[in-house]
């Protein structure tokens, strides 16, 4: 499939964290139509709803983003919702679409698919060689099970689609939510709720050995949008930078950019999850010209600059717990506790 001016360009989960960048992105191409339900317009779990909202808006491309996601926490009190409703999306959107003769669906996965103990950096060959981490295993099959119909309808029905699977991401407009978030808005609004109430320490998740990789927003959708239009293949591309930082580190680097100098207090008795996350991009960079573009301290710089305005004019921030949101934060083990009141 081509560039995206004039066509019908269906967005999932376009309302939430990575939709958004998304929609900014596919507007950038001047689509014949940009389609943005939200889950009140169509409960996608209900396959009534995935058909009337095929049928009214005819989409000739699909990107499917809506999942639902969350933290550690949420995803070890939910691990039966989280794998039903997202696989259960995803299968019946790709089944409806292939049945309407939709032109392209791109289906977002997770880094939460690879095995526990992946060699780093991760390499999409790697899919396949071992179980995921625990904690987050459910919503990581759940999600890896449309990598599989993507390439099973790829070969039966010759439907055109691809899968992305997009690291860690950050940014402006994230869900700073602490029954939600993921561990970048949930150690910025710790370190920005200790900083002001004047406390001298925060207590933080595991030792903080793990190590994670973070793809700035509006890289990955700058990345799932020349998928959209330059990947027409069945293996599984992943979306990353290729840098590494462990959570330690992490949590150092946004309390000296909040201006936070108290006590990091580390909580060895909850897990880390899985040691390491880092991808290779080597594959998005040779099939259609991806390589993401932001600097990690300038990224997370601006992410901190949007929640701080944010809290000088709303407070508390939207709250997004369990919602069909955009997926590509994966729920990491490594997230902060309930910051103080």
């Amino acid at each position: 499939m081509g560039p995206l001016s004039g066509r019908r360009v269906l967005v999932t989960g376009g309302t939430g964290f990575l939709g958004r960048a998304v929609c900014a992105e596919v507007r950038k191409r001047r689509p014949g139509a940009l389609i943005a339900p939200r889950k009140a317009q169509y409960d996608l779990t209900e396959q009534a709803a995935v058909r009337q909202m095929l049928d009214e808006h005819k989409p000739d491309l699909i990107i499917h983003l809506a999942a639902v996601v969350g933290g550690i926490g949420a995803n070890r009190e939910n691990p039966g919702l989280y794998f039903y409703q997202n696989a259960v999306m995803g299968i019946m959107l790709m089944e409806e679409a292939r049945k309407r003769g939709v032109q392209k669906m791109v289906t977002i996965g997770t880094i939460c698919a690879y095995p526990k103990f992946t060699p780093v950096p991760f390499k999409e060959d790697d899919l396949w060689n071992g179980y995921p981490e625990e904690t987050n295993a459910p919503y990581g099959i759940a999600k890896k099970a449309q990598l599989v119909q993507a390439q099973a309808y790829r070969q039966q029905y010759g439907f055109n689609a691809v899968a992305l699977l997009p690291v860690n991401l950050y940014g402006p407009g994230d869900n700073f939510d602490p029954r939600s978030s993921h561990v970048i808005p949930a150690l910025i609004k710790k370190v920005v709720d200790a900083r002001e109430a004047g406390l001298g320490h925060i207590d933080v998740w595991g030792t903080g050995a793990a190590s994670r990789e973070f793809l700035f927003v509006r890289d990955a959708a700058e990345g799932i949008v020349l998928a959209a239009e330059h990947y027409d293949h069945p293996d599984p591309v992943n979306l990353g930078n290729g840098r590494e930082i462990t959570i330690r580190a992490l949590t150092e680097l946004i309390c000296e950019l909040c201006h936070f100098d108290g006590e990091l207090r580390w909580d060895a008795t909850k897990p880390d999850g899985q040691p390491r996350r880092c991808l290779d991009a080597t594959r998005a960079r040779e099939r259609f010209g991806w390589s993401a573009r932001t600097e990690f301290r300038a990224g997370l710089r601006e992410t901190i600059v949007w929640y701080e305005q944010l809290r000088a004019t709303q407070t508390p921030p939207p709250a997004a717990p369990l919602n069909l949101a955009s997926p590509g934060t994966e729920p990491l083990a490594a997230l902060a506790s309930a910051p103080p009141r």
